[in-house]
């Protein structure tokens, strides 16, 4: 069951990793942007989807050959919970709360991850592992950080769900990311498309600033991870 401890943490990862991740308006067909830096678009963006606080997020991911839907929502304290997986891989919910985080899966799901016997063992239960540091998992700090936003170059606008969008794009050896920022209303993500060996993904952001509740599980639908590894 150790591959199962940081499952929601893998889960947001891959998001992040997507993202490497004051406000100005538009006025007409007038630039926000005119004069600035693909780089300081960059982090000015990093600023505004940081200081929103709550948002929420969806989108595609792959790794090792398998593609799986994803979709989080995630509250301004760093709390979050949502949910992973395909019909071939089997779907699991994951959340957040305080220093702990949880994850409850399908059979196909737990099957996958350790056989008949575990999804037998976990059939409508929550896995239950306390947080690396009791760190929120889903920090906007972590999620939004802009230390890896550099040398990017603009290219021609676009637009994301009907907003106006600026276009800045990273490549690193056969890797493209590409960052969509609102050029309406304040300067968030709107959406971030990775191509690449390297976990290729999409995933957009919308509702930020809207409120987020998360709860944690109920303490008799949760499993501890080190009882199912001692096999008691």
């Amino acid at each position: 069951m150790a591959a199962n401890r940081k499952l929601l943490a893998v889960a947001v990862a891959c998001a992040a990793a997507v993202i490497g991740v004051t406000g100005c308006s538009s006025d007409g067909d007038k630039d926000p942007f005119d004069g600035m830096s693909a780089d300081k678009i960059a982090e000015k963006a990093s600023k505004a989807s940081k200081d929103a606080g709550s948002y929420r997020m969806k989108g595609q991911m792959k790794q090792n050959g398998q593609t799986s839907d994803i979709e989080f929502a995630v509250a301004e304290s760093g709390d979050c919970k949502g949910t992973m997986g395909s019909a071939k891989t089997g779907k699991a919910e994951f959340l957040s709360a305080g220093k702990f985080s949880y994850s409850k899966g399908d059979d196909k799901f737990w099957e996958a991850q350790g056989g008949g016997a575990t999804a037998e063992l976990l059939k409508g239960r929550w896995v239950k592992q306390p947080n690396k540091g009791g760190k929120a998992i889903c920090n906007p700090d972590d999620m939004f950080s802009n230390k890896n936003l550099k040398k990017l170059k603009r290219g021609d606008d676009s637009e994301v769900a009907g907003t106006k969008a600026a276009v800045l794009t990273r490549k690193k050896g056969d890797e493209t990311t590409t960052f969509y920022v609102a050029m309406e209303g304040k300067p968030y993500f709107l959406k971030v498309v990775n191509k690449g060996s390297d976990g290729p993904g999409t995933v957009t952001f919308t509702d930020y600033g809207k409120a987020v509740e998360v709860k944690a599980p109920p303490a008799n639908e949760t499993v501890d991870p080190e009882k199912l590894a001692s096999g008691s």
